[in-house]
């Protein structure tokens, strides 16, 4: 029997893989997978209540295609509209056209490469509309896939079945929207550590400056708060020195960020 730990983390890894199980199949799992996936755990109706809000909430469908339209604001709407016109000048191949590029491609001929990643340009909403609602927008997402079934479309060399290069290529395509929307999201940490630095140290520099009743120096300030040189210099320096309440002028050495406590 597995502690709360060691389940904890098997079921994270078990969402995470269902996940991507949908991804690969257009957003959709069936019932037999799901409950294949979360029978180890023994949930209750309202454990699995929550796992189908999970889904819900990551656009993931069981034995359905999901609504993936849903989310989609009305400037990622006018861009797709926008996006998928400007595809309509490309030729349409049929399967068996895009496997003959692929075996081409396969063997380092970059005009296929290029006509294979060209016909499958379509593919790439389709893919980016399953990541809806995670804090990028969907012109971003598709930027970054389309620049992934490039890369990835002039790299098929080490395959060995040209029927597998959509599949690989799709994968490349939903690890460059994965990657790109976890570099936002740890963007977004960054930005709002930066954030709270400032307003922490400003607040207690306010309240210091309320009681002296004048700008307090940044020793002073480290002696009422016990906090180390750098943490206040990092706040003026994202603050870019506009804490008001703190007497401060750069000097020598201290012109690059210190590093964050």
């Amino acid at each position: 029997m597995m502690d709360e730990s060691t389940r904890e983390k098997a079921f994270g890894e078990a969402l995470i893989k269902l996940r991507r199980t949908a991804r690969e199949n257009g957003g959709m799992i069936t019932k037999e997978e799901l409950t294949e996936t979360f029978a180890p755990f023994s949930l209750n109706d309202e454990q699995m209540e929550q796992v189908y809000a999970y889904l819900e909430q990551n656009h993931i469908g069981v034995d359905a295609p999901p609504d993936t339209e849903a989310g989609l604001s009305g400037e990622d709407r006018a861009y797709l509209e926008t996006y998928l016109e400007s595809l309509k000048e490309l030729s349409v191949l049929t399967k068996e056209e895009r496997t003959a590029l692929a075996a081409r491609a396969m063997k380092g001929d970059e005009q296929a490469s290029k006509a294979l990643a060209e016909s499958l340009l379509s593919t790439v909403p389709d893919v980016a509309r399953l990541y809806v609602e995670q804090g990028v927008y969907l012109e971003d997402l598709i930027g970054e896939g389309n620049l992934a079934l490039y890369h990835g479309a002039a790299l098929l060399g080490a395959l060995e079945d040209p029927e597998e290069a959509e599949t690989v290529l799709t994968r490349c395509v939903m690890d460059a929207m994965e990657a790109f929307i976890a570099e936002n999201l740890e963007e977004d940490a960054r930005g709002q550590h930066a954030v709270n630095r400032v307003n922490e140290v400003a607040d207690r520099a306010k309240e210091l400056y309320e009681d002296l009743r004048r700008p307090v120096t940044v020793e002073e300030l480290m002696h009422e708060t016990g906090w180390k040189k750098e943490k206040i210099l990092e706040a003026l320096k994202l603050a870019g020195g506009a804490i008001e309440e703190i007497e401060w002028k750069p000097e020598e050495g201290e012109k690059n960020a210190a590093d964050p406590e």
